[in-house]
């Protein structure tokens, strides 16, 4: 069996699961019934790292929020599927659409909802605070929770594991 260092290598897609993995999966709301999510700085500057590098992200959410879809547009994510519980027809759809197969795509999930496309993604990837079932699929493990840091830990690890990660912070270390 391949390691999670073995997979990472191959990677050129990585697709994201938001609450829980972006967020730290707190449902927020105002007086107003409005909806507010928390999003880690590191995370939006690792995603500009990634795409600096040549990877391709993408985004599939079980919710249909405004402020998730705000966060995916100001960070320059072509794909984003808000609202969507049956997660692994979008996956397929996102490979295709980024040219890759699903060998070469990372997933990273939290949740029971994620189980379906961690289990077809070629590095399933979580967060130290998924369910037990989903770190236990896991082929990597972040040390962050989600929401604070775990997704910019992920992008380096495999920035790191395809030789690229140097480069990058090369070029932001100016």
């Amino acid at each position: 069996m391949l390691s999670a260092e073995d997979r990472a290598k191959n990677i050129k897609l990585l697709v994201l699961d938001v609450d829980g993995v972006l967020t730290d999966g707190g449902l927020y709301y105002g007086d107003e019934g409005l909806a507010f999510k928390r999003f880690n700085v590191q995370d939006g500057l690792g995603i500009k790292m990634a795409q600096a590098a040549g990877l391709e992200l993408a985004v599939i959410t079980g919710l249909n929020q405004k402020p998730v879809e705000r966060r995916i547009t100001e960070l320059g994510i072509r794909h984003y599927y808000p609202g969507n519980h049956d997660k692994v027809p979008l996956f397929e759809e996102v490979c295709k659409k980024a040219g890759v197969s699903e060998e070469q795509a990372a997933f990273m999930g939290d949740d029971w909802i994620d189980a379906g496309v961690m289990r077809r993604a070629g590095l399933a990837m979580s967060v130290p605070n998924a369910q037990p079932e989903i770190i236990e699929m896991a082929h990597w493990i972040s040390r962050k929770p989600g929401g604070h840091g775990a997704v910019r830990e992920a992008i380096a690890f495999l920035l790191k594991k395809q030789g690229r990660f140097e480069a990058i912070w090369k070029e932001w270390a100016k």
